[in-house]
């Protein structure tokens, strides 16, 4: 059977077990050679046979790196797409040829096991098929898209009734089994239930771009709700989730919506939707494995006051009870601090910094009077109380993931007599990825910052006057 260069990127059809392993082994020395190159000349970086195994390692934390590192493993990753793709459409070929069923696709996807699944298909006999049966191989309509309605109203229904409890699933199971918060959860399943969504969606038949990526986006809106209504999160986190969440669901409808415009889609269907099945629960459980100690920020805020520093001094060590907030993201649930306490004094006192869901234990490291106040936090209360429509809810992000490691506050005089007053915290988070998730936390903490500043400030100049 003559071989194109187009039908290396089309799924249907069939190609006999020679041919399977000749584009095998040129594809991968014309891949491995390239990733030599670019890593060589683009990266002076060497690359050998056993990095293939490294980028699963790295990719879990590569929000973590920055500049060249994270712009040369985006690339490595860039490259592997096109490599991948043609490499899935040759084994549902080799699998159709060999009379197997071609939802085992999904093993090219499995570390090291895939070694075996290319050597077994590499091995077995074509199966005899008839000229009819490999002209129309990959054309007819699979089973599933028969059982789909025309109009696409009962499309998108029957899409949703499927994508959003599997959603549900692999959310919980990332979240709730194996408690992470990170690229599973916030990135491929967003984009993968939007892509799924849309492809059940134009099963039947092509549906329009907004129509996938409305469908896209409204399955992964019933999933936040969902989580809402059966009490796994509060709206405050889904609302955070939000800007993250939705463009990445459009995104997955758009592309599904190339997708579904292809012929051997309508047949392939089963399959594209069970590698998907697998793809999201297999970034959540590398994410598990691979792990990292999560990145430690610091955030800085600082103002004037029209105090001396012995005096403002005076309200740093304990502050006075604050009264209640005005801020929406407070009001909404976000922990504030209410007043301070010192038991005892100097280096190796202990500072209460009582918030509305606990008090934070704040060790006294240096005590330099009236310029600097260091301590660490040996214990952390809950770092929201969440609005939910039940009396009390836990969601496993309260604990242990926004985790403040230490704090100071430094007093510099000004030529006027007044102090310039700046806090900082170190704190770290594990939700992925961090650059986002960042924004939040930066701007919360700078918020709780202000709230004690000005309060600070205020006390201090009154007791000045």
């Amino acid at each position: 059977m003559k071989m194109t260069f187009a039908d290396l990127w089309h799924p249907s059809g069939t190609i006999n077990r020679g041919a399977y392993a000749l584009v095998g082994v040129l594809g991968f020395a014309i891949k491995h050679n390239l990733d030599r190159v670019v890593a060589g000349y683009g990266f002076h970086r060497t690359w050998g046979l056993f990095n293939y195994w490294v980028p699963v390692h790295d990719v879990a934390r590569i929000t973590e790196l920055r500049g060249s590192e994270a712009t040369f493993l985006g690339t490595m990753v860039a490259l592997s797409l096109p490599f991948i793709w043609v490499g899935v459409a040759l084994t549902m070929k080799r699998l159709r040829s060999a009379g197997l069923p071609t939802q085992l696709v999904a093993l090219f996807f499995l570390p090291v096991l895939n070694l075996f699944f290319f050597l077994v298909l590499c091995l077995l006999p074509e199966r005899d098929l008839s000229a009819a049966e490999v002209k129309t191989a990959g054309k007819k309509q699979s089973y599933l898209a028969r059982i789909f309605p025309e109009s696409a109203m009962g499309s998108a229904a029957l899409s949703l009734l499927i994508t959003v409890p599997a959603g549900l699933g692999i959310a919980l199971l990332g979240v709730q089994v194996l408690g992470n918060y990170g690229w599973g959860v916030f990135v491929a399943l967003p984009f993968t239930m939007g892509f799924a969504a849309a492809l059940v969606y134009g099963i039947r038949q092509p549906r329009s771009l907004g129509g996938c990526m409305g469908v896209g986006s409204l399955a992964v809106a019933l999933l936040g709700t969902a989580l809402l209504a059966l009490a796994f999160e509060g709206v405050v986190c889904l609302i955070m989730a939000i800007p993250i969440a939705l463009p990445l669901a459009a995104f997955g409808g758009a592309c599904a919506y190339g997708v579904q415009r292809r012929r051997w889609f309508q047949t392939e269907a089963p399959v594209v939707l069970s590698a998907l099945l697998l793809f999201v629960p297999g970034s959540e459980w590398a994410e598990h494995l691979t792990a990292r100690p999560a990145p430690i920020f610091a955030v800085r805020t600082a103002l004037d006051i029209q105090a001396p520093p012995e005096k403002v001094w005076q309200e740093v060590v304990a502050f006075s009870e604050i009264p209640p907030p005005t801020e929406w993201m407070f009001r909404a649930g976000i922990a504030y601090p209410i007043r301070a306490q010192m038991l005892g004094s100097g280096q190796g006192a202990e500072r209460h910094c009582v918030f509305s869901t606990g008090a934070f234990v704040e060790p006294i490291e240096v005590w330099d009077e009236p310029r600097l106040l260091k301590f660490s936090v040996t214990s952390n209360p809950p770092p929201m109380e969440e609005w939910t429509p039940y009396s009390h809810l836990e969601p496993p992000h309260l604990h242990g993931f926004l985790v403040s490691e230490g704090g100071q506050f430094l007093l510099t005089p000004l030529p006027n007599g007044g102090t310039h007053l700046e806090g900082t915290t170190w704190y770290r988070h594990g939700l992925w990825p961090s650059a986002y998730w960042q924004l939040w936390s930066d701007a919360i903490i700078h918020k709780i910052h202000l709230r004690v500043l000005r309060h600070i400030r205020d006390d201090a100049e009154g007791t000045a006057r």
